[in-house]
């Protein structure tokens, strides 16, 4: 295995908006046959499970499974569901629980374990794995499988996996909300023309945001600790930014609540803290700003993402990544992303350093070995 270099991550990124463009219908026609209509009808809840980018991803899409397809979910990651949530599922009637694990490699041991618990805890709930590879163990253990499997553009943090997991499960909310009959087919149809349209932001984006997120990188690549802080599914895109930092710079970040954040790490130290605030247009916006003004009263740095003409948040803000373009706050994890994979990728350029400390031998060697287990139990 040789070491990754920070550029693969700028080449995902500027690939982004064709995988929405060309995939996102092929990934609907999987969806609709996924489950039956009566299948559909009879869900009264979701749970989305997964590790790393998966349960990121399940996080992000909670609001689109609320109010897009009204029904309830709960993302959980693959550890907690697997002990501390499968056993107390309510099932009280056929098929009126779909759980759903996530792996973009299709081989994540615990989101594995985490369907095959569903499945013996009642024959009411109905699994389904959305996956890049639907013959990973993942897959194999599901009732039901979704691909989102995309043309290999070399290893890389995840980023283009990333955004199909979440276009797979914004495909499933606008399904299960169609068949429910929460809105008319043609207004099902005009989301998902919403979701190919969204490539277009995407790219816009990516090229308004690289000079910026240069800059930002050069500011603050010496930093001990970044704080990445969104809500709602701003808190799913500020956990997957946060371990894009750590992916590829080795920066220690973390992904917090912004409420949360206002009730602890406001008070830590150092005081000049990079934060990165993540506030697309939405029911959480307000909140944003108030904080933004906190975080620069407190000494902190403050990096706001928000839209182009943004005047509330921008305005308490040291600099601003730029998002390009309306989307709809349930959408918004698909654009508001964009700006960390290239961040992540200036900030490990500027130290010298490979994806995944894969220039540090012990690090590589264990990869390597990593990798030839999985395959030999394939």
């Amino acid at each position: 295995m040789e070491p990754m270099k920070p550029s693969v991550m700028v080449d995902q990124v500027r690939d982004l908006a064709n995988v929405m463009r060309e995939q996102t219908r092929l990934f609907d026609r999987i969806i609709r046959d996924t489950l039956t209509p009566l299948e559909y009808r009879s869900l009264h809840r979701v749970y989305t499970v997964g590790d790393g980018d998966s349960f990121h991803a399940a996080m992000a899409t909670e609001m689109a499974f609320e109010n897009i397809a009204r029904i309830p979910c709960e993302p959980m990651s693959a550890m907690r569901f697997l002990e501390y949530g499968a056993d107390f599922i309510p099932t009280a009637f056929p098929n009126d629980t779909l759980v759903v694990g996530i792996s973009a490699s299709g081989s994540t041991l615990r989101v594995a374990q985490a369907v095959e618990r569903a499945r013996k805890v009642s024959a009411n709930i109905i699994t389904a794995a959305i996956t890049g590879d639907i013959e990973g163990i993942v897959g194999k253990g599901a009732d039901r499988k979704v691909s989102v499997k995309l043309p290999d553009l070399g290893g890389s943090p995840g980023i283009r996996t990333y955004a199909a997991s979440l276009m797979g499960l914004y495909l499933l909310a606008i399904r299960i909300g169609e068949i429910q009959e929460q809105y008319h087919q043609t207004e099902a149809n005009e989301m998902r023309s919403e979701l190919i349209s969204l490539a277009d932001v995407v790219d816009a984006t990516a090229k308004a945001v690289e000079k910026p997120a240069k800059q930002v990188a050069e500011a603050f690549k010496d930093v001990p600790v970044m704080v990445f802080a969104g809500s709602g599914p701003s808190y799913g895109t500020a956990l997957f930014s946060a371990a894009k930092m750590v992916e590829a710079a080795g920066v220690f970040s973390m992904g917090q609540d912004l409420e949360e954040w206002a009730h602890v790490e406001r008070f830590a130290y150092p005081t000049e803290t990079p934060t990165i605030i993540i506030a697309p247009p939405g029911r959480g916006y307000w909140r944003a700003a108030e904080l933004a003004k906190t975080a620069k009263e407190l000494g902190r740095r403050v990096i706001a993402v928000v839209k182009e003409d943004d005047k509330e948040v921008t305005q308490f803000a040291n600099m601003i990544l730029p998002v390009v373009g309306n989307v709809r706050e349930e959408f918004s994890p698909l654009v508001y992303h964009v700006f960390a994979n290239l961040f992540a990728s200036f900030v490990a350029e500027s130290l010298g350093r490979m994806l995944f400390q894969t220039d540090n031998p012990v690090i590589l060697a264990k990869m390597a070995a990593n990798m030839a287990q999985r395959q030999a139990g394939q």
